[in-house]
């Protein structure tokens, strides 16, 4: 199974745009953001996607009660998603998962840093898409993950 994972949006909408452009040319099932929407309206173009979204919060995202009008399924992390027979915990930074959660997961998909991460540790796979919004880094990314493996590929936009 294929889920898209975007994070740290910033209310940069052509990014959204282009991201949801490329998870549509992907095929995938379903998305995942960990957070970091800043305003309910670049989750409105979030809402162009029509199947499942996965979403937390982040720490930047001060409009909770317009974000939850939006996205009645949001809530703070830990989040576990069942897919295709992995459990997935989504949280919006790594350090605020706890040992108990992370054991419970396959995989872990976090935000935050806006630095990528793609990799296994301790038979776990973590995922931090990186910056869909490039503010930070200069690098606007997102992920397709692939559940089977599981494994990530991370995409420039």
């Amino acid at each position: 199974m294929l889920i898209g994972v975007i994070s740290d949006t910033h209310d940069r909408l052509p990014l959204i745009d282009a991201a949801l452009d490329l998870f549509a040319r992907r095929s995938v099932e379903a998305v995942i953001h960990p957070g970091d929407f800043v305003a309910p309206f670049a989750v409105r173009r979030l809402l162009q996607y029509k199947g499942p979204l996965h979403v937390t919060y982040g720490n930047n995202d001060g409009e909770r009660t317009g974000l939850k009008e939006l996205l009645p399924q949001i809530q703070d992390g830990p989040l576990f998603v069942e897919l295709d027979g992995r459990v997935i915990l989504v949280h919006h930074f790594v350090d605020w998962c706890r040992p108990e959660d992370v054991d419970r997961a396959h995989i872990i998909v976090t935000g935050h840093t806006h630095d990528v991460v793609n990799r296994f540790q301790d038979k776990k796979f973590f995922l931090n898409p990186g910056e869909c919004c490039g503010w930070v880094t200069g690098r606007c990314t997102v992920a397709v993950l692939d559940t089977e493996g599981p494994s990530a590929e991370v995409c420039e936009l």
